[in-house]
Order: C-alpha cells, then sequence, then structure tokens
C-alpha cells in the first residue's frame, strides 16, 4: 500500500472521529430538557425499562438495556417488529417504554406506540426528528442534534447511532448516581469473568478461621514453627486474649536465628503487622501485599480479632491481579 493511500485511509479515520466527536459535544451542550424527568420517572417506576427499535437503532437499544440492566436499573429489550406478533405481553403497565428511531416514523412501532397510549405506559423517545410520529406521541422526548451521518455518502447509520448510544450512557450513569449504585452492588450483578474478580471482597476469597495459623503470645517458637508448618501459608498470627498482637513470617524467623527455639512467640512476632477487614475488595488487598512485599495478610474484625488469611496466590487464581 503507497503512502499516499494509508494517508488517505488514515485522514478518513480521523474524519470520521472528528464528526462524532463534535457531535457528541454538542448532545452535551443541548442535553434535552426532559433529560431530569425522565430520570425522575424511571427511578420511580414500579416495572422495568423496556428498550426497542429496529435496524442499527435496535443494536443500540440492546446495549442501552444491557447497560442498564447492568447498572441498577431493571431493563429488557424488546424486537420492534417481534412486538407486533405476541410480544407486546412482555410489557406491564408498570413498566417504561423507551424506544429509538432516528426518522421517528418506524413503521414497525406503530403497535408500541399504540400499545404504550392504549394503557397509558410511559414512553420516552429518543429521535433526530422532533416532529416525528414517535416524537409527537411520546410523553417525554429526547431530541438528537441535527449533525450529519459520518459516512462518505451520508446516509448510513454513524453519527446518529452514536449520539444515541451516548445519550443512553448517560441515562445509565444519571440512573447510578441517583440509586447510588456502589462497587458491592456492581459485583452482585458482574459476578463472572475478570470483573467480576476485580470486584470480589476479601472475605470472598480469604481462608476461613479454621485454616489460619495461629498461636498464643506464650507458645514455645518450636510449637509455632510445627503451626507455620503444617498451615503451610509461611506466617502465623500471634494472639492474646483472642486479638491479633502480631505476626511471625518467613523473615522474622529468619531476623531472630540467634536462641530462636529459647524464645516464644511473643518475643519473635512483628508487632505491627499489616492487617485488612474482610469488607475490602480483593484487588486493594491486592495492592497493599505487592506494596509491602509480602504474600499473606490476615484478616480482622474491628476488634482486631483473626478471622481469616488472604493469601497472594488465592487473589492470582481468582483472576484478580
Amino acid at each position: 500500500m503507497t503512502d499516499r493511500k494509508t494517508d488517505t485511509i488514515s485522514e478518513a479515520g480521523r474524519r470520521v472521529l472528528r464528526m462524532e466527536a463534535e457531535a457528541l459535544v454538542r448532545c452535551a451542550d443541548e442535553l434535552p430538557a426532559d433529560f431530569p424527568a425522565v430520570v425522575a420517572e424511571i427511578i420511580q417506576a414500579e416495572g422495568r425499562v423496556i428498550v426497542s427499535g429496529i435496524g442499527k437503532s435496535g443494536h443500540v437499544a440492546r446495549k442501552i438495556s444491557a447497560t442498564l440492566a447492568s447498572t441498577g436499573t431493571p431493563s429488557y429489550f424488546i424486537h420492534s417488529a417481534e412486538a407486533s406478533h405476541g410480544d407486546l405481553g412482555m410489557i406491564s403497565s408498570d413498566d417504561i417504554c423507551l424506544l429509538i428511531s432516528n426518522s421517528g416514523e418506524t413503521a414497525e412501532m406503530r403497535d408500541l406506540i399504540a400499545h404504550t397510549r392504549r394503557f397509558s405506559i410511559p414512553l420516552v423517545a429518543i429521535s433526530s426528528r422532533p416532529h416525528s410520529t414517535l416524537m409527537q406521541a411520546a410523553d417525554y422526548r429526547l431530541p438528537l442534534p441535527d449533525a450529519p451521518e459520518a459516512c462518505a455518502i451520508g446516509m448510513a447509520p454513524t453519527t446518529s447511532t452514536t449520539m444515541a448510544l451516548a445519550l443512553g450512557d448517560a441515562l445509565a450513569v444519571a440512573l447510578m448516581e441517583q440509586r447510588n449504585f456502589r462497587p458491592e452492588h456492581f459485583h452482585v450483578l458482574h459476578p463472572g469473568g475478570r470483573l467480576g474478580a476485580q470486584m470480589a471482597s476479601v472475605a470472598q476469597l480469604m481462608h476461613g478461621p479454621d485454616e489460619v495459623p495461629l498461636v498464643t503470645a506464650a507458645t514455645p517458637m518450636s510449637e509455632a514453627l510445627i503451626e507455620m508448618s503444617a498451615k503451610g501459608f509461611g506466617i502465623t498470627g500471634v494472639t492474646d486474649g483472642g486479638c491479633l498482637i502480631g505476626v511471625i513470617s518467613d523473615g522474622d524467623l529468619r531476623r531472630n536465628m540467634v536462641d530462636l527455639m529459647a524464645r516464644n512467640a511473643g518475643d519473635v512476632a512483628n508487632r505491627d503487622p499489616v492487617t485488612v477487614p474482610p469488607d475490602m475488595l480483593a484487588a486493594q488487598a491486592l495492592a497493599v501485599m505487592n506494596d509491602r512485599k509480602i504474600g499473606a495478610l490476615m484478616v480482622v474484625d474491628a476488634d482486631h480479632r483473626p478471622l481469616g488469611l488472604l493469601h497472594i496466590h488465592d487473589c492470582l487464581r481468582a483472576g484478580v491481579a
């Protein structure tokens, strides 16, 4: 491929991205007046947000519905054409319908629009045509700016679908903030894969109380070594009155080789150990281990009683890294 042809291709890519970026800036500057009312309506709804579209708008609708559902707003996608063949039965009077059509005149949406009007189901419309049939029928209107499509012939859905998708993201994030949707809520809806692992808590990955190596401060080091070897974590907690007062690691053993066997666990223990609470994210605990260059952490409650042990290998196996 010649340099001139490569430059032409690259320039086409930059032109499209600039056009769509400029359109998104217009979306922000011209945020629809009904946007806050739509968020408020969804927040108070007892049902789900039913999102529908067809063609490229249908693909956008699927993604918006999926984003809403994964961020705390129950949602379901319905294919506009299938709605006329029985899928209207999926919509209840407690739901809200969000219909997406760039022209606002999509024939396949007519039955959906009529259904919402017949049963007084709140209708939200996203369209580039404010005077279209869809927008005129809607209770809430989210018009897109009149921006040119980025394709060479000005007809393929490009800029318009980008704006609709971004507006859907804006709705989802605004709803998240209104619901005070937190990381622990996110993990409930995303338990699988790397994302789920990143949101796992220390309590979900740690070894429980029965597996934690523990000795008292008065325990002879000969017995403390047996406990360390039996549990196999290269560490043991040292307690006094049921509370963790220190930790003995392999490094502490090396630093106390002189008369080691003549001493008690309390004499050898590091009295200022790094600990973590059970509700900390495992990813945060892993960062602590990496920062302090240690391989295991004692997990304690608010009263410093040992609850478990988190090893770096537990995090790696779970895909937290």
